[in-house]
């Protein structure tokens, strides 16, 4: 999975550095020469599109989906874990949801050859494909950490379902942060502590 977030997050960052290069052209040359690619605007709309599908994906991964847990890291213990299987089965049931009514949008694409009503007259088809590609990519993930977290719990490691299933907390903050640090040669691995900083009681 780590490979996968790390594929997703550099294609993420291409698509948007890519769409940065042109706006930048676009603007240079409506300000210097007066003229335009005429395009740009709708391919900002398709990397807002297929980005937001990798942005799934890797959200997902990284846990950084919104959840609340005011109240949940107060219940039982067996309702914690209900409530994280809970939370897994419907991100799987969305995320195929989502596959499944993107795949009526392509088929009525090429039905009727529908191209964007710009003046590139995109065929739909390509960042349409691009975009399912996208869903089927998280679908397919939220797939595989079902099964896993099913797998966790059936072997009877609810403790490993719990933390890698339940809502990010203070210490998974905390151990992002010093993992961050520490790639940057910016904590002591041995005390996590910045370097130059005394670890006080």
């Amino acid at each position: 999975m780590k490979a996968t977030e790390r594929i997703a997050a550099n294609l993420f960052g291409a698509i948007f550095l890519l769409l940065a290069l042109a706006v930048t052209l676009e603007t240079l040359l409506r300000k210097l020469f007066g003229t335009s690619l005429q395009g740009v605007d709708e391919l900002g709309g398709y990397a807002l599109a297929v980005g937001s599908t990798i942005a799934f994906t890797l959200a997902l991964l990284d846990r950084s989906h919104i959840r609340i847990d005011l109240i949940h890291r107060k219940l039982p213990r067996g309702l914690r874990t209900g409530l994280n299987l809970l939370a897994t089965l419907l991100m799987t049931g969305l995320a195929l949801l989502l596959c499944g009514m993107a795949w009526i949008v392509i088929r009525e694409t090429l039905d009727y050859g529908s191209t964007a009503a710009t003046p590139w007259a995109t065929p739909l088809i390509y960042p349409q494909s691009a975009w399912f590609a996208g869903l089927v990519l998280f679908a397919l993930t939220t797939l595989v950490l079902m099964l896993r977290g099913i797998w966790l719990l059936w072997v009877g490691r609810r403790a490993d379902f719990d933390r890698d299933y339940g809502p990010r907390g203070l210490d998974d903050e905390l151990r992002d942060e010093l993992d961050d640090l520490r790639q940057r040669g910016l904590a002591d691995p041995v005390t996590d502590a910045a370097p130059g900083k005394e670890v006080t009681a």
